[in-house]
This record gives C-alpha cells, sequence and structure tokens, in this order.
C-alpha cells in the first residue's frame, strides 16, 4: 500500500492545469483518498476542517465566495483553509481563480490546479484515482491476461506453464498485464484491479529463453497497464486419483480483501493446449454472465431423454 501520491500524478493522470504552484507538485504529497469541498468552511466553521484533504472548489463555492464575502473575508478563509499538509487546491469547470485564494496558496507553497471538467466528475476521476493509488495491495504468484475483455488470473505451482501460456495468449491475439507477480487491490465493493509491479511491467520471463519485452514484439496492443480481475484460472498437474470438474456446476471462488471471484480449476498433461482451454474458458464465463449456462442445457436435454425413456419403457 502506498502510503502518499504526489500532486503531480494526480495533475499527469486527470490532466489537471497548473495555474500556480508547479514547482511544488513532486513536493506536496496526498495521503488520503477523499475529497473535500469546502462549504462550510467559507461560512468561518473550521471545526472539523479536514486539511490533509485536496480541497475542490466548484461552483457553488466559488459563487458563494464572491457573491457573499468581501475581499477581507475571503482573504482571512482561505490563509485558514491553507495548512502545511494541504495537498491542493483545485477549481472545476474552467472557474476564474480568486485572487485570494492564489496569495493564500503561495505563502504555504500549495499549488493551485484547474479543470475544464464538471464538479460531480472531476470529483469522481480524482478519487478513483487516488483510491487506487493509496489501496492496500497484494501480490500474488501468477499471470494476468486480458481476454476478450475479461482480467483472467493464471495461477499454479512454480514451472507448470503459466508463463508460456500467457504468451500463446498475446500470440492469439490477447493482452498482457502482468507476469510472475500481480499486484492486485481492491476498487469498490465488487471490483478487484489487478496490475504489474513497475519494475515488470510489459515483461515476460520463459524459460530457456529468458525476459522478452512483449509490448516490443508483439506491439502496443498486447498489453495493458492494469485491468479489472473476473476469473481466476488455476493449473494443476494432472492427477489419475484426484476428481476434476467435468461438467462446470462445481462453483469455487478466490477471496481477495472483500471480493470473491470465481475459480476454476484445469488439469495440465501433455499435449493440452492450455490456451485454447483457458480463452474457452473465458467465453464460457462471459456467456453464464449473459445468462446462457451450457451445463444447464444439458441437464435439461439430459432430463428430456430421461422422460423419453420413460414413456418408451
Amino acid at each position: 500500500m502506498a502510503d502518499s501520491v504526489k500532486v503531480a500524478e494526480l495533475v499527469k493522470s486527470i490532466r489537471l492545469d497548473v495555474y500556480s504552484g508547479k514547482e511544488f507538485l513532486d513536493q506536496r504529497a496526498i495521503t488520503v483518498s477523499d475529497i473535500s469541498r469546502p462549504g462550510l468552511e467559507l461560512t468561518g466553521y473550521f471545526n472539523f476542517y479536514p486539511h490533509e484533504r485536496v480541497q475542490l472548489f466548484g461552483r457553488t463555492e466559488i459563487s458563494y465566495a464572491k457573491g457573499s464575502m468581501t475581499s477581507e473575508e475571503r482573504q482571512d478563509v482561505y490563509q485558514r483553509m491553507s495548512h502545511d499538509d494541504t495537498p491542493a487546491f483545485v477549481i472545476s469547470r474552467g472557474l476564474p481563480i480568486p485572487e485570494e485564494l492564489t496569495k493564500a496558496a503561495k505563502a504555504k507553497n500549495i499549488p493551485v490546479l484547474g479543470s475544464a471538467l464538471p464538479t460531480s466528475r472531476l470529483l469522481s476521476n480524482m478519487t478513483n484515482f487516488l483510491e487506487g493509488k493509496l489501496a492496500e495491495r497484494q501480490s500474488v504468484h501468477g499471470e494476468l491476461v486480458d481476454i476478450y475483455g475479461l482480467g483472467v488470473l493464471i495461477t499454479g505451482d512454480s514451472g507448470v506453464g503459466k508463463s508460456e501460456t500467457a504468451l500463446e495468449l498475446v500470440k492469439r491475439g490477447h493482452r498482457l498485464i502482468a507476469d510472475d507477480r500481480v499486484d492486485v487491490y481492491q476498487q469498490d465493493e465488487q471490483t478487484l484491479v489487478g496490475e504489474a509491479p513497475k519494475i515488470l511491467r510489459h515483461l515476460l520471463e520463459i524459460r530457456g529463453v529468458g525476459i522478452i519485452d512483449v509490448m516490443n514484439l508483439f506491439g502496443a496492443g498486447a498489453v495493458r497497464t492494469e485491468t479489472d480481475i473476473n476469473l481466476i484460472v488455476h493449473l494443476e498437474n494432472w492427477d489419475d486419483d484426484k476428481q476434476f470438474d467435468r461438467l462446470g456446476n462445481g462453483q469455487q471462488t478466490r477471496k481477495f480483501f472483500d471480493v470473491e471471484i470465481p475459480r476454476i480449476a484445469i488439469p495440465v498433461r501433455t499435449g493440452r493446449n492450455l490456451a485454447v482451454i483457458i480463452e474457452s474458458a473465458a467465453m464460457n464465463f462471459r456467456a453464464k454472465n449473459m445468462g446462457y449456462d451450457a451445463t444447464k442445457v444439458f441437464d435439461e436435454n439430459l432430463n428430456e431423454l430421461i422422460k423419453d425413456n420413460s414413456k418408451k419403457n
């Protein structure tokens, strides 16, 4: 889990304009994902002012300060809002920046940023970005591949063929997110996101070959930075004594943080084309989510056959 995010990262990701304090973007740190809209503070109520948050000014805040406060009152309030740990002031909708706000921010080395986006959308974009960056992370040994828009996490014992399978999937037109180690974090109550550590991004290790750069070999369309994790495929060495699910009705899950992810186990044996099997598993998973379940169709056909045979007898 990252302890903080530099304001410079927020500016780059959300494409914010920098009105003042550009030289402090790499010095100011954001430690919480919550965004503050300082409406009450403009009225002089500072009992619970969250000064460690990014302060977002929308049309309501700017209009109130301009129409209901004198220049001296604005200067006093903005000075009280400017703390040593206040990361930045952000103004939405391309609204004009109050001179008093710029002056107070400069006194505390606080960047003043802006965007043409509506306030609600800007708030959502910044919150999503900060939640992702500041979220608790867990490392998983495996491969993460985007298959037909589904994030498939491939796990299994070392040497079972995960990297080779991921390479074959890339050759078949799918996109690699991470090889060997996947960093996962919970974005919300139902969404788990996976990404590669920065040092391993776009790289794939194949025993006997070494490390290859997937983006350089296969193009930018063969990689992604991150993706939601929708399905886990666990590769296991073939065991004649173990019973594997043959009908697809044995639902398993694996829990990360508070999110349950569907999991299937695939036995690995010489001659099995794992890339095609995993690709088919992803398509079948998508079909189930769209309401078509081949297992149910088989059960219905079997019941019909039993009924027909019963009538004949």
